[in-house]
C-alpha cells in the first residue's frame, strides 16, 4: 500500500472516530444560522415545512440523528459515521473522476 493511501485511510479512521465517539457529546445549544436567527429575532419567520424535509433522506435522518434508533447518543454517533462515509465516498469518487490515468510508455 502506498504512502498516500495510508495517509488517506488514517485520516478517514480519525474522522470516523471523532464522528462516532465525540459527536454524541456535542452541545445541544443552537449553532450557526440557528443561533444568528434567534439573536436577530427572525427565527419565527422560518417555514413550518422546510424544503430539506421533502428529500428522501428526511425519512431516515432527523437533525443530527437516525430516526430508527431510539438511544439518542447511539443515533447521533451512527448519523455522524454515516455522514462521514458519504462525504468521503463522494470526495473519493470525484477524485477518481478528476484524475486522469497516464498510459504507460
Amino acid at each position: 500500500m502506498n504512502k498516500n493511501r495510508i495517509f488517506i485511510f488514517t485520516g478517514l479512521a480519525l474522522a470516523l472516530s471523532i464522528a462516532a465517539f465525540l459527536s454524541p457529546f456535542a452541545s445541544k445549544n443552537p449553532d450557526g444560522l440557528d443561533r444568528v436567527s434567534q439573536d436577530l429575532k427572525f427565527d419565527e419567520k422560518a417555514t413550518a415545512e422546510s424544503p430539506a424535509k421533502q428529500l428522501p433522506f428526511s425519512q431516515i435522518f432527523a437533525e443530527y440523528s437516525i430516526k430508527a434508533v431510539s438511544n439518542e447518543k447511539v443515533s447521533t454517533a451512527l448519523a455522524g459515521v454515516t455522514g462521514t462515509l458519504v462525504v468521503f465516498g463522494l470526495a473519493w469518487g470525484i477524485g477518481k473522476l478528476a484524475v486522469r490515468k497516464t498510459e504507460p510508455k
